[in-house]
């Protein structure tokens, strides 16, 4: 999937890049698999804003991701590659012999007309899922359990995968995206490949106006603030905040989030 680049006619499209969307099979979504997605503007059930630079965003229909892939042992044809506006990955449409239809990730090299399946006794080919177990080591993976039976989890976004490591009883050891390798249930399912649409990262937004459509508002520096809006704010000049905090004083480097966590026994390696 190139990325495509304009003439710098408008400020705008001078370093502006989109994707060519070649791969792209399917304009329309399949509607028995949509929903109506409504906006939140950041804010919870009682109005407040808890999730600050939200709003606005073009209108979206949120598509209905198979992200546990537990339709065992059935083969499907992959019918379609879409466009998901809520996600940086492409969609596969399948169809399955017994008549039903749903989302997967679509990973690299996955093509319309290919057949994909779920299930232990599943080719070890791009699209298929399987349990870990019959994995080979160093196998690239995406779209992973961590708990059996609750979907994918790790690995999700464009161009991501882990690769499964070592296997010792019941338990494997997996590498993350993020580089921490971690035990996982060999019984827990994902699927092979990595996630398709590998040229995202290059695409560049250009212009202050694509983040509005993506619905991101526009974020000040807390050093540019006042000390009465933030802690890092006042001073004369251009002063320094000192060492970065959240509006609220929490710091944001080096400050430790993870607190007597039942899941640290789980990290072979941490991600730094």
């Amino acid at each position: 999937m190139p990325v495509k680049s304009f003439k710098p006619v408008t400020a705008g499209l001078r370093w502006r890049t989109v994707a060519d969307f070649s791969e792209i099979t399917k304009k329309e979504p399949e509607k028995s698999l949509t929903v109506g997605l409504r906006k939140s503007g950041g804010r919870n059930n009682l109005g407040r804003n808890t999730s600050l630079h939200r709003g606005g965003g073009h209108k979206r229909l949120l598509r209905l991701v198979d992200f546990k892939r537990d339709k065992l042992n059935v083969p499907a044809r992959v019918a379609a590659i879409e466009y998901d506006p809520n996600r940086s990955a492409r969609l596969a449409l399948l169809f399955y012999l017994d008549g039903e239809k749903r989302y997967i990730l679509a990973p690299d090299g996955l093509k319309v007309g290919d057949r994909v399946m779920t299930g232990p006794d599943a080719e070890i080919r791009s699209g298929n899922a399987l349990p870990l177990d019959k994995i080979p080591l160093g196998t690239f993976i995406h779209n992973l359990e961590i708990v059996r039976g609750k979907g994918g989890q790790v690995a999700k976004s464009a161009g991501n995968y882990a690769q499964l490591v070592a296997k010792e009883g019941v338990y494997g050891q997996v590498k993350f995206p993020s580089g921490e390798i971690r035990i996982v249930r060999l019984d827990c399912y994902a699927t092979v490949g990595q996630v398709g649409n590998l040229e995202h990262e290059n695409i560049s937004l250009g212009k202050a106006g694509v983040s509005r459509w993506l619905g991101r508002r526009p974020r000040v520096r807390g050093v540019a603030q006042n000390p009465v809006d933030h802690v890092m704010g006042g001073g004369e000049g251009k002063a320094s905040g000192g060492h970065p905090r959240s509006p609220w004083g929490v710091y944001a480097k080096g400050y430790k989030t993870r607190r007597r966590k039942s899941s640290d026994r789980l990290i072979i390696k941490r991600r730094k």
